[in-house]
């Protein structure tokens, strides 16, 4: 199945989640190969996780907050593009290869092409309500309890249609990646369809 249409997909992702970055270097993939233009989201675990008990992502010290919050400063003074190169750039090890965790803020934003003092929002709550709004239109799109990253397909024909994932361990190679892409507009634009795990 081709899909030949141009789509929009929204891609909300947590910055410091390794297993969105993994979907993020697939829908990468698949969209410079299919006609897939990505606006690039922020959302939150440190917002997912709030008022838990126990923090599943073991982050007592609040950590996660702080790429999360300079996304959203992103995302509110420079628009969905600059986040997807402050993404890209804090996942991208010094050598061009793929880093196992998050590098250095100001770094990612210099090489982002972005103020370094972005990185100072990290330590403040000035652009928490704007990041609550973002990881909240995610979580309103999908159904049940999930976690990052969440995609939205937007058709010509204006129909949406949302989930959570799909996660993947690896980035798949390109074949594999128009695949598994086709698969998830297919059983996603099923009325009714839930989840699906391996």
């Amino acid at each position: 199945m081709v899909t030949a249409e141009r789509r929009t997909v929204d891609f909300w992702f947590d910055p410091a989640c390794p297993l969105s970055r993994i979907t993020a270097c697939w829908i990468v993939t698949v969209a410079e190969r299919r006609p897939v233009d990505i606006r690039w989201r922020v959302m939150s675990l440190s917002v997912l996780n709030e008022g838990r008990e126990a923090d599943p992502e073991g982050d007592e010290e609040g950590y996660l907050w702080i790429p999360a919050r300079v996304c959203a400063a992103i995302q509110t003074s420079h628009g969905h593009a600059a986040l997807g190169r402050f993404y890209d750039a804090l996942w991208t090890a010094p050598d061009g290869g793929r880093r196992e965790w998050i590098g250095d803020m100001s770094e990612a934003l210099g090489a982002a092409g972005l103020p370094a003092e972005l990185a100072g929002a990290g330590f403040t709550t000035d652009h928490d309500q704007a990041l609550r709004a973002s990881h909240a239109e995610a979580m309103s799109l999908v159904v049940g309890e999930v976690g990052t990253p969440v995609l939205a397909v937007t058709h010509p024909s204006g129909a949406r249609h949302a989930f959570f994932g799909p996660v993947v361990s690896e980035p798949p190679g390109p074949e594999d990646a128009l695949r598994l892409w086709d698969g998830t507009l297919l059983v996603a634009s099923v009325p009714g369809f839930l989840e699906i795990k391996a």
